[in-house]
């Protein structure tokens, strides 16, 4: 593990003495899960198509403090949400669409909020996720669950973050023993079957597999990944080489997609139905309808057939594919310039070839590429809402930080009004892996 100052003592011991106070125990016995955020600095969209995609964490996420219960009960409270959930984990947990018409035991909350109603959700996937595959858990826990102020809905994957933490809560206070890549799957299958979302594994993979000074590449295809580790630069260890650079959020105050731009299944959609008309062309009709499965050869050969806007899909798709081995490379020699080019090339294909983003957004990324000492920027996500992210020297970043806050402010003074000066441009450095402390 590298040098991080996430979490801090100071902010460790709020989460013990709260679950100290929740439980009864001493704040000794609390356990606290870890639980990072991930960016993805190369592979923008291409997850969907069984491309290679590219994911570190950062020095910011979840903690989950928690207790095992004596018995089976389950007692959460949030530092983000009003009310308190309670459950016993004997209970059959049913997915969502299933359970909608049920309304038993949910959170218990002096707000009619549906988004105070629903965070508990989570945890009762993680749950469900376990029992799904056989485990047979005795004992619940009392827990007390943050995350980082602001941080949600910012294309970060808080929800992955929470899913993962209250599974390796469940476990630890089971003593079961789940490899990284079991818990991959406990994640997917609450985020796709408990709670119906059509999502890859790329966020769940980052949070479980990264390690500090590594770069997690993973193939989406064949579900393969590999951590990639700078080497020595200039006579410099690995933690030298994390210390050249700070890595940027720069917020937009959009909280909600706009809903004049296509949506995310829309350019799913154009990516398979491009895949099938140059599978066709090139012989390989019997193959899923995914842009992995067409040879670059094919793809150059026939991408004449394609009409102009599947075209521009799937130039994104394998110019990106390309950039991300591109940036391998250059983050396993050292070369942060190429690495930030690269980063910033994908942020442009995004918004000319895969049509993503919204002009907030796309302002904040050009203004982004103005800063002072910047490697490279893109959006966080698909650019409808929240942040962009950046790869900045480390010695300006307070300076190109300053100059993103100032002339954001000037193009949308209403927007940057909903941030506060603190939280509109926030410097991070790189994370590790969720863990339990």
């Amino acid at each position: 593990m590298g040098a991080m100052c996430w979490p801090s003592e100071s902010e460790l011991n709020v989460i013990r003495t709260k679950v100290a106070e929740m439980s009864g125990r001493d704040s000794k016995e609390v356990k606290v899960v870890e639980s990072p955020y991930r960016i993805c600095p190369l592979g923008a969209h291409i997850d969907h198509q069984g491309g290679v995609v590219s994911a570190m964490t950062i020095d910011k996420g979840i903690l989950l403090g928690f207790v095992p219960s004596d018995d089976s009960q389950v007692l959460i409270q949030s530092g983000q949400f009003n009310g308190e959930l309670r459950f016993s984990i004997d209970e059959p947990q049913l997915p969502r669409s299933a359970a909608e018409s049920n309304n038993s035991g949910e959170v218990k909350s002096s707000s009619s909020s549906h988004e105070e109603f629903s965070w508990g959700n989570y945890i009762r996937g993680a749950l469900y996720a376990l029992q799904k595959r056989g485990n047979h858990l005795k004992k619940g826990i009392i827990g007390f669950i943050s995350g980082a102020e602001g941080l949600d809905s910012s294309g970060l994957s808080s929800s992955a973050a929470v899913g993962v933490a209250y599974l390796l809560a469940f476990e630890s206070a089971n003593n079961l023993v789940i490899s990284p890549s079991e818990n991959i799957e406990y994640d997917r299958l609450i985020e796709n079957e408990y709670l119906g979302l059509k999502n890859g594994i790329l966020d769940q993979s980052a949070i479980l597999l990264s390690s500090y000074g590594c770069l997690t590449c993973m193939n989406c295809k064949t579900k393969e990944y590999m951590l990639i580790r700078s080497p020595e630069l200039n006579g410099n260890h690995t933690n030298d080489v994390m210390k050249k650079f700070k890595i940027l959020l720069a917020f937009s105050g959009l909280k909600q997609a706009l809903t004049t731009n296509p949506g995310y299944n829309q350019r799913v959609a154009e990516c398979r139905e491009a895949a099938n008309i140059l599978l066709h062309a090139s012989g390989s009709k019997e193959l899923e309808p995914l842009l992995s499965n067409v040879e670059p050869e094919a793809y150059e050969k026939h991408k004449d057939k394609l009409d102009p806007n599947l075209a521009k899909r799937s130039e994104h798709y394998f110019s990106e594919n390309k950039r991300v081995i591109e940036g391998l490379e250059a983050w396993e020699s050292g070369n942060l310039e190429k690495f930030g080019k690269l980063i910033s090339a994908s942020g442009l294909s995004s918004i000319q070839n895969y049509e993503s983003g919204c002009e907030p957004l796309i302002q904040l990324y050009e203004i982004l590429l103005k800063a002072p000492g910047m490697y490279g920027a893109r959006f966080s996500g698909a650019g409808f809402r929240g942040c962009c992210i950046a790869f900045v020297d480390a010695d300006k970043a307070l300076d190109a930080a300053s100059f993103v806050r100032n002339e954001y402010r000037k193009i949308q003074p209403e927007l940057a009004s909903q941030i506060s000066d603190d939280g509109a441009v926030l410097i991070c450095d790189a994370g590790d892996c969720a863990r339990v402390i």
